[in-house]
């Protein structure tokens, strides 16, 4: 089992940015998918974005699509998802989740291994 580790949560006016960091201990991410989801109290997992191992084909819900961007950094072996245009509805927490999978990712899809979550909150 993985050691999955999501960062870069924060409060944040509409409108600004946020970037969070999904890392995992002893492997490479270049070899998993990785998925962002995020969840609000009373409410059901979202899926929000998922970046495919290897080929790096990505997929986004539509209601991040054109604001969120998921990309892997390579050199520190973390998965980014680059949040803009952030708005109240943002409001969540973040989990990173990492499965082995080698096909293209889908959010609609149980990950193997996932990270304890790190608070976005989007408030004026």
């Amino acid at each position: 089992q993985l050691r999955v580790v999501e960062s870069g949560g924060d409060l944040v006016q509409p409108g600004g940015s946020l970037r969070l960091s999904c890392a995992a201990s002893g492997v490479s991410l270049d070899y998993y998918a990785v998925g962002w989801f995020r969840q609000v109290p009373g409410k059901e997992r979202e899926g929000v974005s998922c970046i495919s191992s290897m080929t790096g084909r990505t997929s986004y819900a539509d209601s991040v699509k054109g604001r969120f961007t998921i990309s892997r950094d390579g050199a520190k072996n973390t998965v980014l998802l680059q949040m803009n245009s952030l708005k109240p509805e943002d409001t969540a927490v973040y989990y990173c989740a990492v499965d082995g999978i080698q096909a293209p990712c889908v959010l609609d899809y149980p990950y193997d291994d996932w990270g304890q979550g790190t608070q976005v909150t989007v408030s004026g």
